[in-house]
């Protein structure tokens, strides 16, 4: 682990005959770069052999030729069992379910639980997230504590968990039957992890606030994403409320305190972090977007990248020897143990409360709710972690979330419009 480090860190010493300090092994150890390198040579370690073996069977032709107990594995994991739906107009979630005489009251009920189930589960996630990673635990007044300084095995508390609930609802709901082959959700999963892992490694270089910013930027590269994966064509509004985003966001950094992170390598670092975060959280959701043109549900797509997701991350950590240092550090800290059980509780929870609000009350509903709760989850963290926010800084927020409630009123508009004009006809002209 520690062979790559060693050997540069060698080189200004030779001459001299010293030996390299432990505190210099320590901080290549902890430097995120060299932590990411790692981690993607753990994911390589499976990702390769898969390729190959996928690779082998399609060139064999197993699907004619294929025998045996294993038949059945090998075709769902490498040619699927059903080919694709091209009539799926929205395959990524199910028909919302309609009641034939809805009750106002028990919709209004039913959209505060939606509302608060998703407040609750994101901004406790977002305050546990924030502690874990900038916070010491087990500190006294003649120790100063220690700090959780691996996010993979963070990012695999969390899956495994969403892994669980996810099939614990495929096998007691009904759903669709499978046919996409199951190697394409590890595409999906590999991206999904290294942009979690970017997103809890940034908490280390910047603030909460800004990450949270960044997240709403998102549409951005998802845009370009948009366009490089599915080919797909966005309106003029979307490139303006996407400008305007952009426009808050660096508002917003330019006017940070400076002295939050006076280092500039390590502001660099966080900027990196999110970038990453941003590009792989792109490609994520375009390619499961892609993968929606196979019927499944959306539990389904949430089971399948997390098996994979569970698959990468406990054969790195294992490979790493880190699977076994963070279980001793949460035999050491029960408080991080509440904190990371808690974490991914929030977290599985959140994503069934994404798929049942979606499908009561439509995707600009709950865009709407989630937008609210970012802008909560930066009041919060101000008020509990005293982060300071100037006045072009505060300006810079309201731009965003104006540009995002923007973006959801003319989706609404747009689909209102575009179920009065006759088939075939387009509601605006593409750009």
């Amino acid at each position: 682990r520690f062979c790559l480090p060693l050997v540069l860190a060698s080189f200004p010493t030779m001459a001299t005959g010293e030996e390299m300090p432990p505190a210099l092994q320590d901080s290549w150890g902890d430097f995120w770069l060299f932590r990411f390198f790692v981690n993607a040579a753990g994911y390589a370690s499976i990702v390769v052999p898969g390729y190959l073996l996928i690779q082998y069977f399609k060139r064999r032709n197993y699907l004619e030729t294929g025998r045996g107990i294993c038949f059945p594995v090998i075709t769902s994991c490498v040619f699927g069992s059903e080919v694709k739906s091209m009539h799926q107009e929205d395959g990524s979630l199910p028909p919302r379910a309609e009641p034939t005489e809805p009750s106002t009251a028990r919709q209004v009920v039913k959209l505060l639980s939606c509302a608060a189930g998703l407040q609750a589960s994101y901004l406790t996630w977002g305050v546990l997230q924030e502690r874990v990673m900038t916070r010491t635990y087990g500190a006294t007044e003649t120790d100063p504590g220690e700090k959780f300084k691996d996010s993979q095995f963070l990012v695999f508390m969390n899956r495994i968990l969403a892994f669980t609930v996810a099939g614990l609802y495929c096998a007691l709901t009904k759903q669709p039957r499978h046919g996409a082959p199951m190697y394409k959700y590890s595409f999906a999963s590999l991206s999904n992890i290294l942009s979690s892992w970017c997103q809890y490694e940034a908490l280390k270089y910047i603030s909460f606030p800004t990450q949270v910013l960044a997240k709403a930027s998102k549409v951005i590269p998802v845009m370009m994403m948009g366009k490089l994966v599915s080919r797909k064509s966005y309106e003029y509004w979307e490139y303006l409320t996407a400008a305007l985003i952009s426009v808050g966001v660096s508002m917003f950094l330019l006017s940070s305190a400076p002295n939050r992170h006076a280092s500039t390598v390590t502001t660099f670092s966080g900027v990196v972090l999110l970038a990453g975060y941003i590009i792989f959280d792109s490609f994520t959701s375009n390619w499961q977007d892609a993968l929606f043109t196979y019927k499944m549900s959306s539990v389904q797509m949430m089971f399948g990248v997390n098996v994979f997701s569970c698959l990468f991350t406990v054969g790195s950590l294992l490979e790493q020897g880190a699977l076994l240092e963070s279980l001793r550090f949460m035999a050491r800290h029960s408080e991080f143990t509440a904190h990371a059980v808690l974490l991914s509780v929030c977290s599985a929870c959140g994503q069934l409360f994404i798929f049942y609000t979606i499908n009561q009350f439509g995707a600009a509903v709950f865009t709407i709710i989630m937008t609210l709760r970012q802008a909560f989850a930066i009041l919060l963290s101000c008020l509990i972690y005293g982060h300071t926010v100037t006045v072009v800084g505060g300006l810079g927020v309201a731009v965003v979330f104006m540009a995002l409630f923007l973006r959801v009123y003319a989706r609404s508009r747009m689909k209102k419009r575009s179920k009065k004009l006759p088939p075939g006809e387009t509601p605006v002209q593409k750009v």
